[in-house]
């Protein structure tokens, strides 16, 4: 998935810097008149290399950035339906339709194996049931010091605060509130943990020690099993679009400057 997203973008970069550098090319190789506008070729070019970017970034974490690769798919589709028109209509030479097998239908099957792969992925994350019992969990959980969550546990209360990764808005203002608190949640004698699910375990720490948080216990859990044997399940997708959520998160962002 990595290589064909990289492949993806260096093409796209190279096909919009193309049309922006020689916006003439494409129509004299089609036998056209050049477009009176050449800026509105420009403009197809710009947007096809921004896609690029985009596509270069998903290529990290192809299943947790899906919506970037659905966007290009949706637009891989969506243009050669219009070109179809087009061609069916006699507005377009046949010659000129060579632009959307490269740009478009080459890429139809792997971009839809990735789609698909991440929602399988979701499908299996969603529905699993608990891994392991909470009793295993405690046992076989280690900190970023190598003690147990059964050892610490043993010490006096243990509070575990399960946050996601280090891009999440709220995971951030969490982490901000808690610096606030001093690192401490109020319970006597308190051991606090915080778990997350951010793929680098440093980067995350890296965070923490900015925000006065370093002498606190950290459990790198990026498959999730400290969740699944506390039933903490992803949301769906309907939960995203909720109005409460994006009031919290514009509140942590331009309040407290969770980004």
């Amino acid at each position: 998935m990595r290589r064909v997203l990289l492949a993806a973008a260096a093409y796209n970069v190279l096909w919009g810097a193309w049309a922006v550098l020689f916006p003439h090319l494409a129509f004299e190789w089609a036998g056209m008149e050049p477009p009176r506008y050449p800026q509105i070729w420009q403009c197809v070019g710009m947007i096809v290399g921004v896609y690029g970017v985009g596509y270069a970034c998903a290529a990290w974490d192809p299943v947790r950035h899906w919506p970037v690769v659905l966007v290009g798919f949706l637009g891989k589709v969506f243009g050669p339906l219009g070109m179809i028109q087009a061609l069916w209509m006699g507005t377009m030479p046949w010659a000129f339709a060579l632009n959307c097998v490269t740009n478009d239908v080459i890429w139809w099957v792997p971009f839809f194996l990735i789609l698909r792969h991440a929602w399988l992925h979701f499908v299996e994350d969603r529905d699993a049931g608990p891994a392991m019992s909470v009793a295993e969990m405690l046992e076989v959980t280690k900190t970023q010091g190598g003690e147990s969550l059964n050892t610490l546990q043993t010490q006096g209360p243990l509070v575990l605060v399960c946050l996601r990764h280090m891009g999440c808005t709220f995971a951030r203002e969490t982490l901000v509130d808690l610096a606030a608190r001093g690192g401490t949640l109020g319970g006597a004698g308190a051991k606090l943990v915080l778990v997350h699910m951010h793929p680098s375990g440093e980067g995350f720490a890296v965070l923490a020690e900015r925000l006065g948080l370093a002498d606190l216990a950290m459990v790198h859990d990026p498959e999730r099993r400290v969740y699944r044997a506390l039933g903490l399940k992803r949301a769906r997708f309907r939960d995203l679009l909720r109005l409460e959520v994006w009031v919290r998160g514009a509140r942590a962002f331009f309040g407290k400057g969770c980004g």
